[in-house]
């Protein structure tokens, strides 16, 4: 990730690190040294790594058990849930047969509970192949559906949004 130092000589004490735009950008005093702020970045940058991006197959298993035995009382298997990086068009995927299921590691970076929900709709599946009635049902056990399907459709709108401006 790029790092990009903005100094402002209104800001007096604190560094701050943020994500924008896949870049951690620093905003610090303009009065801190090149070398002190070095320090400074390497330990943001560790921070706000742990923060944007702990997760991975490993999480997604131990969020897939729970969320199994929350909403399905633990009666479902699978034989894998890992993150994919070669979904751009899906958030989810579930191969019944093969009771396999990907989640595109675009969701790693949105909140814990939109990722929840899209977890919930894959292992929904392994109890219902389609959209149909039954199957909206099991998803609806998980409360934040449907603050998590318009979530999803607001980020997504957002999304082509900026791809059409730029």
């Amino acid at each position: 990730m790029e790092v990009i130092v903005k100094r402002s000589a209104r800001r007096k004490k604190t560094i701050q690190a943020r994500m924008v735009g896949g870049n951690m950008e620093i905003l610090a005093p303009a009065s801190i040294s090149d070398a002190a702020l070095a320090g400074h970045i390497e330990k943001l940058q560790t921070r706000l790594e742990k923060r944007v991006y702990p997760k991975d197959d490993l999480h997604l298993q131990k969020r897939a058990d729970h969320l199994n035995r929350k909403y399905f009382q633990g009666s479902l298997t699978w034989n894998c849930i890992q993150y994919s990086t070669n979904q751009e068009r899906r958030r989810g995927s579930c191969n019944c047969l093969a009771r396999t299921i990907r989640i595109s590691n675009n969701l790693a970076a949105l909140p814990q509970w939109v990722e929840d929900y899209v977890i919930v709709h894959e292992l929904a599946h392994l109890l219902e192949p389609n959209h149909g009635k039954r199957f909206k049902a099991l998803v609806r056990r998980y409360p934040l559906a449907e603050r998590a399907i318009g979530f999803l459709m607001a980020s997504e709108s957002l999304q082509q949004r900026n791809l059409r401006e730029n």
